[in-house]
């Protein structure tokens, strides 16, 4: 009978296991994912064969309208210094499965890179997408951004600094609308300037020690009328300064008169806020299909 009940962890253990396989198999069956893509060339001085690949997430079937499905850009969290897009392939097969060409996408991490390069990498995966993202079966005039954490502030500055896309050559900003899934970076100026929290000094590794430069890399200061809509998800239980940040980002938005969608889901933190996303039918997915709709509509 002991033995019975210390197999019993190992065996509830073995049954979630195989539930997990068996639903990603399910999931997987309407999708194609394309491997590791380069998304800088490989001639390139500062090609990192690791960090300039992505992913994408194709529904099978062809688009019905005959121009290509909705294209969704996500970039992964970690502090600007970890993360991986292989952690997240179940959000490019939840995508392609509810008809979104998902393009999932690693960049290079501090301390080898600060962020501004991240930033770079980033508008170097979203012009790779503009380009090549037709042969996937999406649609390059609906291109969208997603991101947790700091994933989520790098995502901002896309949908927000035409400047850094016209440098790797995008000279009219694609992006259609931007998810932000409790998002960090918004304002690391004020940030960085305060240094109230234990442990501050460890975002001086990927942001460097010039006040410039922080504030060049918060997408708030670069809000202005004509930027594409943004949507907030923010955890109930997240860290202050997130959900702090994003509060002044929203009411920014307000002033030029671009109310954002922001809800507060609560009693959820910081990194349950990306494992929701195990699930297709959570309010995040619902919201961008609702965004990815709107900008269909518009085109």
């Amino acid at each position: 009978m002991r033995r019975f009940l210390l197999l019993l962890p190992a065996a509830g253990l073995l049954v979630a296991l195989v539930i997990v396989l068996a639903t990603e198999y399910v999931v997987a069956r309407p999708s194609r994912r394309a491997k590791d893509v380069a998304y800088v060339a490989a001639t390139a001085p500062d090609f990192d064969k690791e960090r300039h690949i992505l992913d994408v997430y194709s529904p099978k079937k062809a688009a019905p309208n005959g121009v290509g499905y909705p294209v969704v850009m996500f970039i992964h969290g970690g502090s600007w210094t970890s993360g991986s897009k292989n952690i997240y392939t179940f959000i490019g097969r939840r995508l392609a499965k509810q008809g979104v060409v998902a393009v999932v996408i690693n960049y290079r991490l501090a301390p080898a890179v600060h962020v501004p390069e991240q930033a770079a990498d980033c508008a170097r995966a979203l012009a790779w997408t503009v380009s090549s993202i037709k042969q996937y079966g999406g649609d390059p005039a609906r291109i969208f951004v997603m991101g947790h954490s700091a994933g989520g502030g790098l995502a901002a500055l896309l949908a927000t600094d035409d400047a850094l896309l016209a440098t790797h050559g995008l000279p009219q900003n694609p992006v259609r609308g931007a998810v932000m899934d409790d998002p960090a970076g918004l304002d690391m100026y004020s940030y960085l300037k305060e240094m109230k929290y234990e442990g501050d000094q460890e975002y001086l590794v990927p942001f460097g020690p010039d006040p410039a430069v922080w504030k060049a890399q918060s997408p708030i200061y670069k809000i202005r009328p004509g930027i594409p809509p943004f949507l907030f998800f923010i955890g109930g239980e997240t860290y202050p300064s997130i959900s702090g940040s994003s509060g002044r980002f929203r009411d920014r938005l307000k002033a030029i008169g671009q109310p954002a969608p922001y809800t507060v889901i609560p009693g959820r933190h910081h990194v349950p806020m990306v494992l929701q996303l195990y699930w297709k039918d959570n309010i995040i997915y619902k919201g961008l299909l609702k965004m990815v709709e709107a900008g269909r509509i518009k085109n």
